[in-house]
């Protein structure tokens, strides 16, 4: 079965940075496209990043110049590079797969910046 498996979020201070990682299985994980959301309290899922299979990019205004998406079609992996966080990019974490209007995602991992 489709599995997406997050890791690395954490509680980290404002300024600092973090790498999530998320390992893909069950799919034919090049031919997805592979999104970074976030949920944070009492809000709406958001997305954050978004690379296509073809490798183009897209981001949210709120992390330009802060976040990086990359993808490692081999190893069926997907990344998120943060630096510059902000307390309000605490929230949930969630990896995306989607392709032709099927979407998986995976469990969340948990990003908190605080000081």
């Amino acid at each position: 079965q489709v599995q997406l498996v997050e890791s690395g979020g954490e509680l980290v201070q404002p300024g600092g940075s973090l790498r999530l990682s998320c390992a893909a299985s069950g799919i034919i994980f090049s031919l997805y496209a592979m999104g970074w959301y976030r949920q944070a309290p009492g809000k709406q899922r958001e997305l954050v990043a978004r690379i296509s299979s073809g490798g183009t990019i897209t981001y949210a205004d709120s992390v330009k110049g802060r976040f990086t998406i990359t993808r490692d079609n081999p190893k069926k992996m997907v990344y998120l590079q943060m630096n510059s966080l902000k307390p309000e990019d605490t929230a949930v974490y969630y990896c995306n797969a989607f392709l032709g209007g099927t979407d998986y995602w995976g469990q969340g991992t948990q990003v908190t910046v605080s000081s």
